[in-house]
């Protein structure tokens, strides 16, 4: 594949930024401050990359004015500029040019389609794809090798199904869409009703809504619902290993993390961030604006906006031993006697601020 190269005065009008220096330069991609060579274009995204960026080789730089002030005024050795509000969303846009994308849509010998199914004429289907019956397949989308869409799915358009992805459980997938390796939508819920010492299985009988512009990442189970949707709302980015029971429905541009679980009938807000290896209890409610730091465990419902944590913080580890042990042995104390030794110490303390008033 032959590689993209742009002349300057282009990227220019793609971040719609301001360019100081040479609108002809030949530009061949992008790189970090640490590995840009002239033909590469970086960002500097704040002060702090300040020395990194002194020492860069980049031949063309993505900044603010007050950087671009900074930077040509005290580095002779930068004359290429482009000036934006955000260097960071700037590059982020640009990557998208850069990026190598699939130039011939048809479909592989090798799979395998139901003539039941829709599939856009514009849209490619890899080697050994399985689409099963009345499923449909919207334009320019792409499925990639060995991926099974199962009866009655619907993909919209410009979406990416990579690898050994399978979508099942009737489920229906927004526009600009992209599901990465090995990720299962719409599998099984696990529901189960126990009763005299078994598990009785509970048939799955809801699906999953997915909106548009959500990612996938590779790894990950998004379970149908037992009679309700699972549903991932419009920007919903999710990262790889990630498990979503069924039943859970998640709003509009919230993020998670890897290694994060939700449990069933949980509702999460909008514009939340789960970090990484967050556990969500079921049956709660998270509201919108709420971020949960690496590791938090949630069990029960959240109603205001703000950042929670929950676990213990790295210590050094003979000083987590001591803590661990400390924590123990307040546990062993009940806690009506604490109570009742606060309220002596209280009471003595109140005592003496007393003897001290009265000798004034």
């Amino acid at each position: 594949m032959n590689q993209k190269h742009y002349k300057l005065e282009q990227l220019a009008r793609f971040i719609q930024g301001e360019l100081i220096g040479n609108p002809e330069l030949d530009i061949h991609g992008l790189a970090s401050l640490a590995f840009a060579t002239d033909k590469n274009i970086s960002f500097v995204n704040g002060e702090k990359y300040l020395e990194q960026a002194k020492c860069s080789k980049a031949g063309v730089l993505i900044v603010t004015e007050e950087l671009k002030d900074h930077l040509s005024s005290n580095f002779s050795n930068f004359s290429n500029f482009l000036v934006v509000k955000d260097p960071y969303l700037a590059f982020a846009t640009l990557t998208h040019v850069f990026e190598p994308k699939r130039e011939q849509f048809h479909i592989e010998s090798t799979a395998q389609i139901h003539p039941s199914a829709i599939i856009s004429d514009s849209a490619y289907i890899g080697h050994y794809v399985v689409i099963n019956e009345n499923c449909v397949v919207g334009d320019g989308t792409v499925i990639e090798s060995h991926s099974k869409i199962d009866t009655g799915v619907e993909i919209g358009q410009h979406c990416f199904i990579d690898s050994h992805v399978t979508i099942t459980g009737f489920s229906k997938i927004g526009n600009n869409v992209r599901i990465h390796a090995n990720t299962v939508i719409g599998g099984e819920g696990f529901g189960f009703a126990p009763y005299q010492g078994q598990w009785h299985r509970i048939a799955q009988l809801g699906s999953v809504i997915i909106g548009n512009n959500v990612r996938i990442g590779s790894n990950c189970s998004i379970d149908r619902g037992a009679l309700d949707d699972t549903v991932l709302s419009n920007g919903v980015i999710i990262d790889n290993l990630v498990q979503i029971a069924h039943n859970v429905h998640i709003g509009e541009n919230t993020a998670i993390a890897a290694k994060t679980g939700i449990a069933g009938s949980t509702v999460i807000g909008k514009n939340c961030i789960l970090a990484g290896a967050c556990g969500v209890a079921g049956h709660i409610k998270i509201a919108d604006n709420v971020t949960l730091t690496g590791m938090s465990m949630v069990t029960k419902s959240i109603f205001e906006a703000g950042t929670y944590s929950s676990g213990t913080g790295l210590f050094e580890s003979g000083q987590w031993r001591r803590t661990i042990v400390r924590l123990r042995q307040l546990a062993d104390v009940p806690l009506t006697k604490v109570i009742k030794r606060l309220d002596h110490i209280q009471t003595q303390v109140e005592s003496i601020e007393s003897n001290l008033k009265m000798r004034k």
